[in-house]
């Protein structure tokens, strides 16, 4: 007799904790990290770093271009020698070919490091996307791709702003220093 009133207990409490967990509302959030990877501030401050980084070399590669071109229109000009001819045939080719070289260098070394900048903001950003999810009761946060996310679900625009935050407060913490 009591094993069937204890399993009869049991399958009554079972049934109503189901019934509660229905009850209760999952709380989903999503966050398109193309947007926040495009708008963040720190993204927004590495790229400017990049930038400058990497501007002397991409001028120097500009300035090589324009000598290259140079070259090419003086080859179109009729009067030279034939000696000079070949002579400026064989810099302009040598000359494309170290501009070749070093654009593919420079590309290959910029989306090296805009990778590593990347990398280094990954932590931060995912942190300012937990604290807003623990901040605001979220249970569940998507991040982009998704095939569908309704747009009453989107805390993108949260995410940003605890990044400007953040990153406000660091530059008041290296200017202070």
């Amino acid at each position: 007799m009591w094993y069937y009133v204890r399993t009869i207990c049991i399958l009554v409490l079972g049934f109503a904790l189901c019934v509660s967990a229905e009850a209760q509302q999952l709380r989903i959030g999503y966050v398109d990290m193309k947007e926040v990877l495009d708008n963040a501030p720190q993204v927004l401050a590495g790229r400017a770093k990049l930038d400058q980084e990497f501007r002397a070399r991409n001028d120097s590669i500009e300035m090589d271009e324009m000598r290259a071109d140079a070259l090419e229109t003086r080859l179109q000009q009729a009067d030279m020698s034939p000696e000079s001819r070949t002579q400026i045939e064989r810099d302009l080719r040598e000359l494309r070919r170290n501009v070749t070289r070093r654009k593919e260098d420079l590309r290959d070394e910029l989306s090296f490091r805009r990778t590593e900048e990347v990398q280094q903001l990954e932590d931060q950003i995912n942190i300012a996307v937990q604290e807003i999810a623990q901040r605001n009761g979220f249970d569940l946060i998507i991040s982009s791709p998704v095939i569908y996310a309704n747009p009453d679900l989107d805390i993108t625009g949260l995410i940003l702003e605890q990044l400007e935050v953040e990153f406000a407060a660091d530059q008041l913490e290296l200017g202070t220093r």
